[in-house]
């Protein structure tokens, strides 16, 4: 045990997973990781046991909004990258920043205790081709990602047909000649949608509520890459891109879609242009919120019922942390409540990776969050007042980074924020423990 003792156990090789040891590589921190895949990537590499990719796949934001800062993509690769693309970028990126050798891989974390109180330790519980291990560890950073656990829905009555949910969808052909009902028209569903219509002899949709929609490209540009020059107060930004999209969207209620309850950017813009295209053409029909099943026949909450041989659910996944009690998590409502989404108000040896998300984003600001998780480690470890101050304040109660945002409640955004609150906030703790290292 001695040679972890001094080390963090670091839970997941994904993006953020990636981000945080190659932080802790540069800062010179001690870690071990654990990554339950036979090779790093998260969910973007398919073959991976807890992967809920498809093979038609991609970013729904552009390479040049996502990918880590010191390390773009290559000019070859798509403007939206595949999966294939994503997962041979991570492999590229733990090769180039030597961080294979951290890790132990096909390993599954059991469970992670602590040792007493905040500061004493944490003993880890893992599974590999060897068999069950356990060793201490001076912390524990959990980075094993937010959309590997499907969020499952009952519905009433009894459907006699196929009834799956995204995360088991893999390729179209799961669709040929089936009579198809896609439930949830977030990102995954109008995506997984657009592929059905091709395949299945009927491909129907059904929606709670309405969403804004977003192209791909504006001006023959990537639409995320467009504006963000100027900060504009919410209300004249929500004018402009609401007008922006009119001009390019069009009103999706004209065909057949809900009318959004909320306004925009409340919650997470649906990125596709196709499945309005096809609702246009009448490939695709906007059905209503299910009422009840009976057998084959699904009867919608407007009166209208038809019959269906699948259904999919595209309806989101849940935060899944299995090796650890929720209560030592400050679980609160449908996520755990952690000062800007990753660190214990209590606790300095246990944080929550990648638990964020915002429109725009990107694995830079990701690799913001792991960087400034690890000055603020060498922080205290250095006495750094910059260092304290930062402890005090997440202990002294906080609000998620919203912005003053009104978000959805719903599940999935639970745990978003505004993105240029978010960065500025963790820049500024970076650049204010970065000065007081050097002081």
């Amino acid at each position: 045990m001695t040679e972890t003792r001094a080390a963090y156990a670091l839970i997941g090789a994904g993006p953020m997973g990636l981000a945080m040891a190659k932080v802790l590589k540069e800062h010179g921190i001690p870690f071990r990781g654990f990554e339950l895949h036979s090779d790093v990537g998260g969910l973007w590499d398919i073959e991976g046991p807890k992967s809920t990719m498809y093979e038609t796949a991609h970013l729904i934001s552009s390479k040049t909004m996502t990918e880590f800062a010191d390390f773009p993509m290559d000019e070859g690769v798509a403007e939206y990258p595949s999966h294939r693309d994503l997962r041979n970028y991570f492999r590229a990126f733990a090769d180039h920043f030597g961080l294979r050798d951290h890790y132990t891989f096909n390993a599954e974390v059991l469970k992670t205790e602590p040792l007493g109180g905040p500061g004493d330790g944490w003993r880890v519980t893992w599974r590999d081709v060897d068999g069950d291990h356990t060793a201490e560890f001076a912390g524990v950073m959990i980075a094993n990602g937010t959309l590997s656990e499907p969020n499952m829905p009952t519905f009433p009555g009894e459907f006699d047909g196929e009834l799956i949910h995204s995360s088991a969808y893999r390729h179209p052909s799961q669709f040929d000649g089936k009579r198809v009902l896609i439930v949830g028209a977030g990102n995954s569903g109008c995506d997984i949608a657009v592929d059905a219509i091709h395949h299945a002899s009927l491909c129907d949709l059904s929606m709670r509520r309405g969403y804004y929609f977003v192209p791909k490209y504006v001006f023959g540009k990537p639409a995320d890459t467009m504006g963000g020059l100027i900060k504009l107060p919410m209300w004249l930004k929500r004018r402009i891109d609401g007008m922006i999209l009119k001009w390019f969207v069009g009103d999706p209620q004209k065909y057949g879609f809900p009318k959004p309850d909320y306004q925009l950017y409340e919650s997470h813009p649906v990125v596709n242009s196709l499945v309005l295209y096809h609702a246009g053409h009448g490939d695709l029909r906007i059905r209503a919120d299910i009422e009840r099943m009976d057998g084959k026949t699904v009867h919608f909450r407007d009166g209208s019922s038809d019959e269906y041989d699948m259904i999919l659910a595209a309806t989101g996944y849940k935060l899944h942390y299995p090796f650890i009690d929720r209560e030592l998590l400050n679980w609160q409502g449908d996520a755990p409540h952690l000062y800007l989404n990753a660190m214990h108000p209590e606790r300095d040896d246990l944080f929550v990776l990648g638990m964020v998300e915002a429109s725009g984003l990107g694995w830079q600001g990701r690799h913001e969050q792991a960087e400034m998780i690890v000055r603020y480690i060498k922080g205290l470890q250095a006495g750094c007042p910059v260092a304290g101050s930062l402890q005090s304040e997440k202990a002294n109660g906080f609000e998620r980074a919203t912005g003053g945002m009104n978000y959805l409640q719903l599940a999935r955004m639970a745990y978003y924020v505004d993105k240029a609150t978010y960065r500025s906030a963790v820049t500024g703790w970076i650049a204010k423990l970065s000065k007081g290292a050097q002081a």
